[in-house]
């Protein structure tokens, strides 16, 4: 059996759905019983779980052969770093009290530094935890996803103005899209080969960086209208951010990670071998997210909207 936490998510349903195409039993495990309906289409065993759940978790992980696990940043809690590490030391307990031959993390760019690096932190608390249990490991690192533009989008769409806390607009960065994060991580969690080394250690980013101005011109040509990047100013993060709906604890590890990233710090580790190219390019992740009925009609009908 192979157990999927988090496969409502982008990434988690095409975990899924790689693992049971390949005639695998799979038991995907969700936050509630609306996310169910489409893994049970797939042939899922659906289990509900809590992260926090200890009980609910080990009970999912009855009989798991391989489990992949995520730990989603809590968006709404006060202290979202103390309740993100909270469920990260019941995933490690259920997984301890349940232990399978495989586990899977999927974690970030930069997840090897302890510090100074806001959310990418908290990776490198899920991987030291994951550390400590005796079984096989694989950390796959994935870069930024091209879908967390959709966040902004609807600021695009309204102003013609693509925000961004990159600095500057013009350097260019790795991204990749979920799917192709999901795909390599259901190849890896069936992969019954031994590593050289423990954990193993696999990064993944499309074929080619971007910048913010690429973001900006491609959803341009999207949309048939124009877009300008902007580089929001670093006094005015907080504010915006705020005005999003984010509360002070979670602004600040956003503020800490853009921080980290515009200085050069979350980037594929050095010493990691196994780097792995994701083919979905960045036209085809953001005609994914644009409105088809937002679209330029040159666009609409060329090769790359229905990607």
């Amino acid at each position: 059996m192979f157990v999927i936490f988090g496969a409502a998510g982008n990434v988690g349903k095409v975990s899924a759905a790689e693992v049971r195409r390949a005639g695998h039993e799979v038991r995907a495990v969700v936050r509630s019983a609306a996310q169910a309906a489409p893994l049970a289409e797939m042939g899922c065993d659906v289990a509900i779980a809590d992260l926090h759940d200890r009980a609910a978790m080990t009970r999912a992980l009855d009989g798991a052969h391989a489990v992949q696990i995520l730990c989603p940043v809590p968006r709404a809690h006060d202290d979202p770093a103390r309740e993100m590490r909270g469920m990260i030391d019941a995933s490690v307990d259920a997984l301890r009290a349940n232990l399978p031959q495989h586990v899977l993390a999927l974690s970030d760019y930069g997840a090897e530094h302890a510090s100074g690096t806001g959310i990418t932190t908290l990776f490198h608390y899920l991987e030291t935890r994951l550390r400590t249990l005796d079984t096989r490991l694989t950390f796959l690192r994935a870069a930024e996803h091209m879908h967390n533009w959709a966040r902004v989008l609807p600021v695009v769409l309204s102003k013609g103005v693509l925000p961004s806390l990159h600095h500057p607009l013009e350097k260019r960065f790795p991204t990749v899209a979920a799917q192709d994060v999901g795909a390599l991580a259901a190849h890896l969690l069936m992969d019954e080969k031994l590593p050289l080394h423990s954990p193993r250690m696999v990064s993944i980013e499309s074929e080619k960086r971007v910048s913010v101005i690429d973001v900006a011109r491609t959803i341009g040509e999207l949309t048939g209208r124009e877009v300008t990047a902007h580089a929001v100013p670093r006094e005015q993060w907080a504010a915006m951010l705020e005005g999003a709906g984010l509360g002070d604890g979670h602004a600040r590890l956003i503020i800490d990670l853009y921080d980290a990233h515009n200085a050069g710090r979350i980037d594929v580790e050095a010493g990691v071998s196994e780097r792995r190219s994701g083919p979905t390019t960045l036209v085809q992740a953001l005609a994914m997210i644009v409105p088809r009925g937002v679209r330029g009609a040159s666009v609409a009908s060329g090769p790359g909207s229905s990607a």
